[in-house]
């Protein structure tokens, strides 16, 4: 037998691999689909990519590549034995469960063990080799197969470095002395000993100090006072005083500078009259009103907590696993893949894409997006139990309708990659996600529909010179309905004055604060605020050839299909620290944006001329000013001197952290540690103020913005276009480089002459695409929208909820929504109600 099964593998023993340092072994997910071990079906995972394929995908591979060999990988889940006593037998230490996999938490509790089952099939005729076969099967195929048995996820390194490592006991733990000094800490009130910090404070184990923590760069943390008191008394262990449960608290250990164990926390805290069985952490694990026992949170509202919700299944009833914080990445999937263009896309063309993919179809982010958007549509992963489950949950009396839902592990992996805030675990803005995400699938659309054009529009600014009164318009793309939240328009002011007083009351007198009051601000009121004019820092009137004062309006140039209203709910305070604002808002179900649209020039307006700021020509060659302390922190890393400059210089004098990043995707060049040689401007024949300008520079960026974006590795034309059709606004300039990739293709031989040369329309021909949903009678350079002018009739500005009915999608479990907290909310999605 052993030499029957040795000849059998010999014409398929060259395309079997090793797996080698850095190759991803993926045995736990289709690339295709969402099948894993635990599938009927199983997983197949090929012997020389390692990637995994259901048991629909595996044929396709098969013909694509010729590779024949794959190891088939089952678990089987089962209910244990039970005892005399009714209770589940424990399980012993065996050799059944061999696949490095997390447990289905589908099946929770003691009572299901795993049996796994491995074995090699050979394409196309399905011959299989049970595993382990060690004395019947080539030594090399017995090393390979082996390996990948033990071959670790391929998400655990990303996660590795999104988490913190296993957290270690402290060695200061057991023999901590705490101070005998009377200190007690009451249940609310907490400040920092040192500043007026009440956010992110740390107890002191040995002498009871609060002080607050260290400030990040997000704004977020404290003054650092906690460090600095172990620094004065080398006193080691502090704990976190929001995150105290039941359960444990989070200490650090100055000493050991990390997170640790204290097994022995429960005595210190009551040490300090701390009794850990009577604390609870607040949501988010923020306790920004310092009392222990709050009133219902928004999380439970928005859970709808205490209501029996009624699950529903099937196609778009698809919830999505928690990865760790991944709720944003969840609820912007979940809406996206509601709507009809997304579906059309990437479900709709789904074998194409799939036949045409890549080797490596986990790296193709439309294969990704067409895996994912199947299985929410697909209601494969969402299928009610069966009636005999049902009965048999009943008579347990553990009745639990589980809803499978999908893990979405290889989406974020791809979706995140190299992005440093959705590659880690941390929680992140939704908002901030949809708008990478849009950027991908503009990236990826080239010669197909790009379904994002349906949250694209135009935005037109009104410029207006307050003293001469002369206007400008412009116009430039959005995704975004952003409304400002006017605090001062509450309809229940007088309810948060006496709020505001009884609660700087209690904190005087050390109190638990009241019941706070959330701020209820009309709808109406924001769109107000969203109208209202705003003033133009550093306007320079080209009516006047000088600075002025000059003010803004913004109005609907053209309306998309669907309307993203984002509510501002972030503000600033004067510390610079970023602040929620608990308010509600009663967001309508109907929008009428009709008096929002844009009218243009009116009549008897006057148009500021076409003029563009002098350039100010340094009156000295003095050297460029550098921030020399952050070259030399990049030079103490072991950088060449010259090129820390040029960092610092390049990235705007910005820090240390931004030249660091500068230099990383630039030491590969051969000009890297050259001296700097800053850009000169020319001196230009300055055109007569009376007469319109055709010089090539009068519409030339500043040399300064064009070096900072063409240092981040954009082509120069690339750049000039991008300044040119944001006003010259780096940040925007920057979203447009990512938004308008086609314009990456033109011709580099372009002189720059050519790229300067007046244009009327403020946006690039790369945008003309073709849309059968486009105005025919729409200039083909200007942005894909789907409601530019010349229809026949004025655009629906009318927009209503995107969700026939409301659905609570809570991770992997979907429900019908009893409550919907729409107050609540932070992002809105309006489709618009039928055009004429």
């Amino acid at each position: 037998m052993a030499t029957d099964l040795g000849e059998l593998l010999v014409p398929y023993m060259p395309t079997i691999r090793v797996p080698r340092t850095g190759d991803r072994v993926f045995k736990s997910e289709c690339a295709f689909s969402y099948d894993s071990p635990e599938s009927e079906g199983g997983l197949y995972v090929c012997m020389n990519s390692f990637l995994g394929f259901g048991r629909e995908h595996v044929e396709r591979h098969y013909r694509k590549t010729g590779q024949s060999v794959y190891m088939h990988l089952k678990r089987h889940v089962k209910e244990k034995a039970t005892g005399a006593a009714g209770g589940a037998i424990p399980r012993r230490r065996n050799g059944k469960i061999f696949l490095d996999l997390e447990l289905n938490r589908d099946f929770n509790g003691d009572g299901y063990e795993y049996e796994d089952e491995a074995k090699l099939v050979i394409f196309p005729d399905h011959f299989e080799i049970p595993l382990p076969n060690i004395e019947e099967l080539p030594a090399l195929v017995t090393i390979a197969c082996d390996a990948v048995l033990n071959a670790p996820s391929p998400y655990k390194k990303q996660e590795s470095d999104s988490w913190e490592e296993e957290i270690q006991v402290s060695r200061h733990a057991r023999s901590l002395r705490q101070q005998e000094n009377g200190v007690r800490i009451p249940p609310s009130g907490w400040k920092c000993a040192k500043c007026e910090m009440r956010e992110n404070l740390w107890l002191n184990l040995t002498d009871g100090s609060v002080l607050c923590g260290k400030w990040f760069f997000d704004g977020s943390g404290g003054n650092g006072h906690a460090l600095e008191h172990y620094k004065e008394t080398n006193f080691p262990l502090a704990v976190k005083l929001d995150t105290i449960t039941p359960d444990g608290a989070d200490v650090y250990s100055f000493d050991e500078e990390e997170a640790v164990l204290d097994p022995h926390i429960s005595e210190h805290l009551l040490h300090f009259g701390i009794d850990m069985l009577q604390m609870q952490r607040t949501e988010n694990g923020h306790h920004t009103d310092n009392h222990v026992q709050p009133r219902v949170s928004d999380w439970e509202v928005i859970q709808e907590a205490g209501l029996k919700l009624k699950p529903v299944y099937g196609s778009g009833y698809t919830g999505i696993k928690n990865l760790g914080n991944s709720c944003y990445l969840s609820t912007t999937m979940q809406v996206l893949f509601s709507i009809p263009e997304f579906q059309r896309a990437y479900v709709g063309n789904l074998q194409r894409i799939f036949d045409y993919s890549p080797l490596d179809p986990t790296q193709d982010f439309n294969t990704q997006m067409a895996k994912l958007g199947r299985g929410l549509l697909s209601g494969q992963y969402s299928k009610p139990p069966m009636k005999s489950e049902l009965i048999e949950q009943v008579m347990k009396e553990e009745y639990k309708q589980q809803q499978r839902g999908i893990s979405p592990k290889m989406f974020k992996a791809l979706a995140s990659n190299g992005h440093p805030e959705f590659s880690s675990n941390r929680q992140q803005d939704a908002h901030e996600f949809l708008l990478h995400l849009i950027n991908l699938v503009e990236r990826n659309s080239s010669g197909s529909e790009n379904p994002s054009d349906v949250f694209r529009f135009l935005v037109e600014e009104r410029v207006q010179c307050c003293q001469t009164q002369n206007v400008r318009y412009s116009q430039r793309v959005d995704y975004f309905m952003q409304l400002p939240v006017p605090l001062e328009a509450a309809s229940n002011r007088e309810e948060l004055i006496a709020y505001e007083s009884k609660r700087k009351e209690a904190e005087e007198n050390m109190r638990p604060p009241p019941e706070p009051v959330r701020a209820r601000i009309p709808f109406t009121a924001c769109l107000q605020a969203f109208t209202e004019p705003e003033n133009v820092p550093d306007f320079w009137s080209s009516a006047l050839q000088a600075k002025s004062a000059g003010v803004k309006t913004s109005r609907f140039a053209s309306f998309p299909e669907y309307m993203v209203v984002q509510i501002k709910k972030f503000t600033f305070g004067l510390d610079w620290v970023p602040k929620k604002l608990d308010v509600s808002v009663d967001v309508p179900d109907f929008l009428d944006l009709n008096r929002l649209r844009a009218t243009g020039l009116q009549a008897g307006e006057e148009e500021l001329p076409d003029l563009t700021p002098p350039i100010v020509i340094p009156e000295d060659t003095r050297a460029p000013e550098i921030d020399e302390s952050s070259v030399m922190q990049l030079a103490e890393m072991g950088f060449p001197l010259e090129a820390c400059r040029k960092a610092v210089y390049y990235t705007g004098n910005m820090g240390a952290e931004m030249a660091f990043n500068w230099i990383i995707a630039h030491m590969e060049e051969p000009d890297f540690a050259e001296p700097l040689a800053v850009p000169t401007y020319m001196e230009p024949d300055l055109p007569s103020p009376s007469l319109p300008s055709t010089s090539a520079l009068d519409n030339q960026p500043p040399e300064e913005s064009i070096s900072i974006l063409t240092s981040m590795g954009f082509p120069r034309h690339h750049t000039i276009q991008a300044l040119k059709a944001t006003n010259n606004n780096l940040e925007r300039a920057l979203d447009w480089i990512f938004t308008h990739p086609d314009c990456e293709d033109e011709s580099e031989a372009m002189s720059d002459t050519a790229d300067t040369e007046p244009n009327d329309n403020s946006f690039s021909n790369a945008n003309a695409h073709s849309d059968s949903s486009l105005s025919p009678d729409q200039d083909l350079s200007s942005p894909r929208v789907r409601d530019g002018p010349g229809r026949k009739c004025l655009p629906n500005t009318e927009y209503h909820f995107n969700f026939p009915r409301w659905l609570i999608y809570n991770d992997h479990k979907v429900c019908l929504s009893e409550r919907p907290p729409k107050d609540l909310g932070y992002m809105y999605f309006y489709r618009r109600l039928s055009s004429c």
